[in-house]
């Protein structure tokens, strides 16, 4: 695969066309963050209000990615993806017309869905490249996209630097926002144009009901509706920092109904899950009160089980979910725990993201070779957890230098884990891969949500500390519990039994 990558034909050219996607969506979502301090003084926002407008952008990514999801296993990724594209320019728009908190709060909770889209890629690539190269075609996908948070850092500031420049007036960080909102739409049609969901001959499998996930036996059923009531909750918890005094954007009864409307989306969710899988899980007859045994059953060698999507959720918490938290906080860290000037120790947190360009394909591509995907995730969460711990016991009378070498090691593994992860999303079911991605990917989310919680009430050491446990954790149920995924789930299942031509080269 390695020699053919840049060669920009078949399936190539498809990984290049939705990195590319991915990289200008994660550049929209994260648009806010490198005039963070400019609009502090514009605005007259306080610290407190910063954070929240940091821990919003994060919030709609949970619903969306799953919503996503479920979209793009019905309509495919091709119409989702593009579709989302031109959705970019509402939220650059609103941020760029922002002028108060109030505004900057809901342009930051829109935005917040371009962190979705993500989801239709995995989904197109998966179906484009055979699961001996899954690995490294999803880590070149999500590392490269990724690198989008970084380039934000580095191209919106300048684009803002040359529009004030050409247009004589000071840092116009409002044009620069916009400007990458008309961007995004035009790629978002090339994308349309020149991508299609499968390879010619291969049918796109999506799943025989829609509107929730498609489990195979009752107690993944059940499991599934844990994994949903996990979601709203961390919902919930958004409302939390947005009613304190000193942000003061919700009011305590506003937060008593918005957990009151989550109470009745999870019924609904409930209800719809119920409708896709009542044969499988059984249902109550409502003249009898009998209770109606189910009435279809999966052979095992058809099954899937959720405890498996279950743990890549719990993985890829603790590797995505610490790493978005990290690059939130991690320029302040360096700036008050060594001393450094703004700009020096944004230019050494920036190394952080960057590394994404290597370390998330690295470990996609060490999936693939290894024979073993449960034990390389196993070791590289392992790694998360020695970063972590490390990064824990950093103060202000460690050496900058050694600070600097334990944190490129903990993003290494942080990294190269969240490949890992999504080199077995694709492998579980294929018609569901959207939906599936859409799980893991939100409780990424989940996790950047509790961490950036737990750091807004206690200290970065408590955080590094709290990160490293729950690695730990992960990593030892992914011992015991994740099984390794069959590479005839992409191939060889009844479900996907249609004849499928060689991937073309």
């Amino acid at each position: 695969m390695l020699p053919a990558l840049f060669s920009f034909r078949d399936r190539y050219r498809i990984l290049h066309l939705n990195w590319f996607a991915r990289f200008l969506s994660f550049v929209v979502w994260f648009s806010l963050a490198p005039f963070a301090t400019t609009i502090q003084h514009e605005l007259h926002l306080s610290l407190p209000q910063l954070k929240v407008l940091a821990i919003c952008n994060l919030a709609l990514t949970i619903p969306a990615r799953i919503a996503i999801g479920m979209v793009l296993d019905r309509y495919g990724p091709r119409l989702t993806f593009s579709a989302l594209l031109v959705f970019a320019i509402v939220p650059c728009l609103l941020s760029a017309t922002a002028r108060d908190f109030h505004q900057l709060v809901w342009s930051s909770l829109i935005n917040g869905i371009m962190g979705a889209g993500f989801v239709a890629g995995v989904r197109m690539v998966a179906e484009w490249f055979p699961s001996k190269e899954i690995g490294l075609a999803q880590g070149i996908y999500g590392g490269w996209g990724n690198f989008g948070a970084a380039a934000a850092q580095f191209c919106l500031p300048l684009l803002a630097v040359a529009i004030a420049y050409f247009t004589g007036g000071t840092l116009n960080w409002r044009m620069a926002i916009a400007a990458i909102g008309f961007v995004t739409p035009v790629y978002g049609s090339l994308y349309f144009r020149y991508t299609q969901d499968t390879p010619p001959g291969k049918v796109y499998q999506r799943p025989k009901r829609h509107g929730g996930l498609e489990v195979t036996s009752g107690c993944s059923f059940w499991a599934m509706t844990l994994l949903d009531l996990g979601l709203l909750v961390s919902l919930g918890l958004l409302t939390y920092p947005l009613a304190q005094n000193n942000v003061r954007f919700l009011t305590w009864v506003q937060v008593g109904f918005i957990w009151f409307f989550l109470g009745l989306l999870y019924l609904f969710q409930f209800y719809r899950a119920w409708q896709v899988n009542r044969e499988i899980v059984g249902s109550l007859n409502p003249f009898s009160s009998e209770f109606l045994q189910p009435s279809q059953h999966y052979p095992l060698n058809q099954r899937y089980q959720m405890r498996q999507i279950a743990l890549l959720d719990f993985t890829y918490l603790t590797n995505s979910g610490s790493q978005i938290t990290v690059l939130s906080i991690l320029p302040t860290w360096f700036e008050q725990t060594f001393g450094l000037n703004p700009v020096v120790a944004s230019l050494v947190a920036t190394a952080y993201p960057v590394l994404n360009l290597v370390s998330r394909p690295s470990g996609g591509w060490i999936s693939d070779r290894t024979g073993s995907r449960k034990w390389t995730t196993t070791g590289l969460t392992l790694g998360i957890s020695i970063g972590y711990l490390l990064m824990g016991k950093l103060d202000d009378r460690s050496n900058l230098t050694v600070a600097v070498g334990v944190t490129m090691f903990c993003a290494y593994f942080v990294q190269a884990g969240a490949g890992a992860t999504f080199s077995i999303v694709p492998l579980i079911r294929k018609s569901a891969t959207g939906q599936i991605a859409g799980s893991v990917g939100a409780y990424g989310n989940v996790g950047g949500v509790v961490y950036l919680l737990i750091y807004s009430l206690s200290n970065a050491q408590t955080l590094f500390y709290s990160m490293g446990v729950t690695a730990l954790i992960c990593a030892s149920l992914c011992a015991f519990f994740l099984k390794e995924p069959p590479s005839s789930v992409v191939t060889n299942s009844p479900e996907t039994a249609v004849a499928s031509p060689k991937h073309p080269s």
